[in-house]
């Protein structure tokens, strides 16, 4: 069965994009998708950059939840759109971060680790700080765990192993073997608290030859007992959106799911046509709009 909900997606209210959002919509009615989130970028304390301030992570949410009412009446019948947010996580952030979401409401909470220690792995300097790229990373899921530890304030952990993608070695030495002292306790986490684990397949288009997280991670959450999942393309782009999506379908197959998840507490089945609609997922914890 195809995947028919794209839950990772950013629009011109992001700061790394400039996709008008009904450009994006008309992609995902063309490739036949029912729902579509958006999750734009809300990262507090973001550092500036070569690039510009650190203000560009900040959701101007009001307008952004002007837009989503206009598309979802546009749209009315024809894509389901959700009201999402993507929170960039740090440990001192957890007050300051739960008034955010408490002040609106949100359909979906993503919550992402895009810093470590104050830095972007994104940029070349991160990794320069530590002596070798294994630290850096384990640096990464140790800041993910204290972030999770910090916050209650999200449904699913965004791109787990996100610091792969930007890696000078990418996924050329990484494995969870390698690294699963440190990510294991991440997923009992999880677990425990009744989180969900997304499946981002963003890291396809940067070349990588697994999703976020990989296949070992994904199968690993689901033998701990983790049964949220939620899948989304990570597009900044109209052309990206619900990209590799049917391979994100055979993979979580693979890794033993039969079902993924959406907001709004709909549970579709990934081997069969039955869509079940659950009125209760008290471990999801996510609204109905």
């Amino acid at each position: 069965m195809s995947i028919k909900a794209d839950c990772h997606l950013h629009s011109s209210f992001s700061g790394d994009s400039k996709a008008p959002m009904p450009e994006m919509i008309d992609k995902g009615i063309s490739l036949g998708l029912e729902t579509m989130c958006f999750t734009e970028h809300n990262d507090f304390d973001y550092p500036n950059t070569e690039e510009g301030p650190g203000s560009i992570f900040l959701l101007n949410t009001d307008s952004y939840l002007y837009d989503i009412l206009r598309c979802r009446a546009k749209y009315e019948g024809k894509m389901r759109v959700l009201f999402g947010v993507e929170l960039g996580l740090q440990p001192h952030l957890a007050d300051r971060d739960e008034d955010f979401t408490s002040a609106y409401d949100f359909d979906f909470v993503i919550g992402s680790t895009h810093l470590c220690r104050g830095m972007d792995p994104y940029y070349p300097e991160y990794f320069e700080k530590f002596s070798s790229e294994e630290e850096a990373i384990r640096a990464y899921f140790a800041e993910t765990l204290e972030n999770l530890k910090c916050h209650d304030d999200y449904d699913v952990l965004g791109h787990l192993d996100y610091i792969v993608r930007v890696a000078p070695s990418k996924d050329k030495n990484y494995s969870y073997d390698k690294y699963k002292d440190a990510i294991d306790p991440i997923l009992e986490l999880l677990v425990h608290s009744g989180k969900g684990l997304e499946l981002n397949t963003g890291s396809f288009r940067y070349g990588l030859r697994q999703p976020h997280p990989c296949t070992d991670i994904l199968r690993r959450y689901h033998e701990l007992g983790g049964e949220i999942i939620t899948v989304g393309s990570d597009a900044h782009k109209a052309q990206d959106v619900g990209s590799y999506l049917d391979l994100a379908s055979e993979i979580l197959q693979l890794c033993g799911f039969k079902y993924y998840t959406t907001s709004c507490n709909f549970l579709y089945s990934l081997s069969s046509k039955l869509n079940v609609f659950l009125h209760q997922l008290a471990k999801q914890r996510i609204r109905c709009p």
